[in-house]
This record gives C-alpha cells, sequence and structure tokens, in this order.
C-alpha cells in the first residue's frame, strides 16, 4: 500500500508542475483542492502530499486559513537567482571540459547540428528543447550530483517567470552563437573557457530578462 501512495501523489505532483510550466495553472493561481480532487478522481491524502512536494520545490505556497496558490516569481527573485545560475552551470561546463570523452564530444556535436538547424528554420519550440537538452547533457558530463540538484531546483523556479521564449529579434542568433562558443571550449578541453563562455550565456539571459521586464515581452534563450 504504501508504494501505491507513493506512487499516487508521484503521479499527481508530476501532473500539477505540467500545468503549472504549461500556464494552465497561472501564477498567483488558487488551487481548488475539492475540485482537484474531484477532477483527477483522487482523496485529499495523495493531493496534500503532492502538494508538499511542489511547495518543497517552491512551485506552490501555503498562506494560513486561506490555502495554496501557485507561487509567482519577482523580478527581485530572477536577478538574485540568475547570477547563482550562472556560476553553477560555469562550473559544470568547466568539470565537462575536463571530464568529456570523444563519444561524449561526439553527442554533443549532434545536438549542436541540431540546434542549428532549429535555429537556421526558426524553429523555435524545437530550439529551445535542444537548447534545455544540451544544458542537461553538460550537467551530467560535469557528474556533481550536488550541482545537477541545486540547478535543477533553481531552474523549476525560472522557469515560472516564462523564460523559454526566443522570439525577439536577433536573440536566437545570439544564443546559438553563444552556445556554439561553449561547444568549442568544451572541444578544445579548455576548462576556464568553458566555464566563461557558459557564464556569459547566463548573464546575457539575465540582461534579457531586464529587458523582457521594461518592455514585457520575454528575450530569453
Amino acid at each position: 500500500m504504501r508504494l501505491i501512495h507513493n506512487s499516487l501523489h508521484d503521479e499527481v505532483a508530476t501532473t500539477l508542475r505540467e500545468r503549472i510550466f504549461a500556464g494552465v495553472l497561472s501564477p498567483g493561481a488558487f488551487l481548488d483542492e475539492p475540485a482537484l480532487c474531484q477532477e483527477l478522481q483522487i482523496s485529499r491524502t495523495p493531493l496534500r502530499e503532492a502538494l508538499k512536494v511542489l511547495a518543497a520545490e517552491g512551485l506552490v505556497r501555503y498562506e494560513p486559513r486561506r490555502g495554496c496558490f501557485v507561487s509567482e516569481v519577482t523580478e527581485q527573485d530572477v536577478e538574485e537567482i540568475f547570477p547563482v545560475i550562472a556560476l553553477l552551470e560555469g562550473r559544470c561546463a568547466h568539470e565537462a571540459a575536463l571530464r568529456a570523452t570523444d563519444a561524449d564530444l561526439h553527442a554533443l556535436q549532434a545536438l549542436h547540428d541540431r540546434l542549428q538547424r532549429h535555429a537556421d528554420a526558426r524553429r523555435i519550440n524545437d530550439y529551445y528543447q535542444v537548447n534545455f537538452a544540451i544544458h542537461e547533457a553538460i550537467i551530467t558530463l560535469a557528474a556533481n550530483r550536488w550541482l545537477a540538484q541545486t540547478i535543477t531546483d533553481l531552474r523549476r523556479i525560472l522557469k515560472l517567470a516564462r523564460l523559454q521564449q526566443l522570439h525577439t529579434p536577433g536573440r536566437l542568433e545570439q544564443s546559438l552563437s553563444e552556445h556554439l562558443a561553449v561547444f568549442a571550449a568544451l572541444k578544445a578541453r579548455d576548462a576556464e573557457g568553458a566555464e566563461a563562455a557558459m557564464r556569459t550565456h547566463l548573464t546575457r539571459q539575465q540582461l534579457a530578462w531586464r529587458e523582457w521586464a521594461r518592455t514585457g515581452r520575454s528575450r530569453l534563450a
């Protein structure tokens, strides 16, 4: 029974997490527990366990006597998180440059070839998916579970701010150039260069966020 219960609340957490990231449950939205139980055909127990998981991830918050709400990310949150992400992913690139095998670099080359094709065709959603896969691959190559765990936690918060759009003129090309600079350093086994290039990439995302805050449209890649 314990395994079944754990599986159910994990499944509910996954469903709600996907809805939050897709914007179906928008920032600040009230989570109506009775309605969710009815919709998902579950009891209160797995739902509340799932909400505890999401609260630990920073995706929802409890307010006494009011209930549970989808978290909202402020400009200050993003400004504080980006420098930390830049440091952490920069370190991942550093470690990846030291650890990557020829086979690893071959796999990364295939990902970058796909990234280039999507950029050339301006397939924004496909580009974003490969972009994410490249970041994940570099984190994996770093082989540091503490870095990976911390980055994953912070990324969940940033994702609430809708940072995945690449529609602003010039940003797609800039993002591609930044990725190619990181990859060039990885191929050269240049750990310091890879770290610097990754930090530059994420710092420019932070600058794009500031522009988004000013204009109201996302300019991040």
